[in-house]
């Protein structure tokens, strides 16, 4: 019998993605579900996507993907995604830290609500979970990719709340590899231009063009792009722990 996809090198491993019913999370559950992971896809209001994620993957692999809920501001829901992850599939094996809140927050205006949503999601939670998935992962020689962001090194105008909290993120991922070490490895990937936040109101068209031309490569890149390099930690860099990748078509090289 012939398999694919490097003979599903993935098979016997068990994906908690937060925030995996839109955008790039759900570029990386469908991508490491390609390569034979079963999927627990988080999600907190965006239950609809959710649902038509996991029905997808489903109807390619039966009972290989599952939807929870959880508000990751909420510490004590933490351990409760983890343990409801494992009562799914019996265990856990990887990590992906991908759920961010962003959007500004100029000097002048910031609230304590802004600081503590975002530094809640983009640092807290990822911190929490992955303590309470410490001893799963410790137990099945997992890994933890944190989903980062080139301006957790480079300041973004306006977003110093999100920079830092991403910042914070950025060394978490580090520290968190020596503490895990041997038994998890923990890696990061810091994208850059993939895809426009969403927003209400029209985009700027001439500020997405001035970071596109700031861009080494010119162009913006994909979801998958993003998704390939955290398949990159998980399947094929069993000698890595503590990096940081940039996934930002040579943002951080080709002019800021």
């Amino acid at each position: 019998m012939v398999t694919t996809l490097e003979s599903l090198s993935l098979a016997e491993d068990v994906v908690l993605v937060t925030g995996a019913a839109k955008r790039l999370g759900a570029a990386t559950a469908r991508l490491l579900h390609a390569h034979g992971a079963s999927i627990a896809v988080h999600y907190h209001r965006s239950a609809a996507p959710a649902a038509g994620l996991v029905a997808e993957l489903n109807a390619l692999r039966a009972g290989s993907a599952v939807a929870l809920r959880a508000d990751l501001l909420d510490v004590d829901a933490l351990a409760a995604l983890v343990d409801a992850t494992v009562a799914a599939f019996g265990k856990l094996t990887a990590l992906v830290n991908n759920a961010s809140t962003f959007y500004p927050t100029p000097v002048g205006t910031i609230t304590p609500a802004q600081f503590d949503d975002l530094i809640g999601t983009n640092l807290r939670a990822p911190l929490f979970l992955l303590q309470a998935a410490a001893p799963q992962l410790r137990q099945h020689g997992g890994q933890v990719v944190n989903i980062i962001d080139i301006h957790a090194t480079r300041p973004l105008k306006q977003h110093p709340v999100y920079c830092a909290a991403k910042a914070g993120l950025h060394m978490l991922t580090q520290s968190m590899a020596r503490e895990l070490a041997p038994a998890i490895r923990v890696n990061g990937v810091a994208p850059g231009p993939i895809l426009w936040p969403e927003a209400t109101s029209p985009p700027d068209r001439a500020l997405q063009e001035r970071i596109l031309d700031r861009t080494a490569l010119k162009r913006m890149g994909s979801p998958t792009d993003v998704a390939k390099a955290v398949l990159f930690f998980l399947k094929d860099a069993p000698y890595v722990t503590g990096q940081i990748l940039a996934i930002d078509g040579g943002r951080t090289v080709g002019g800021y």
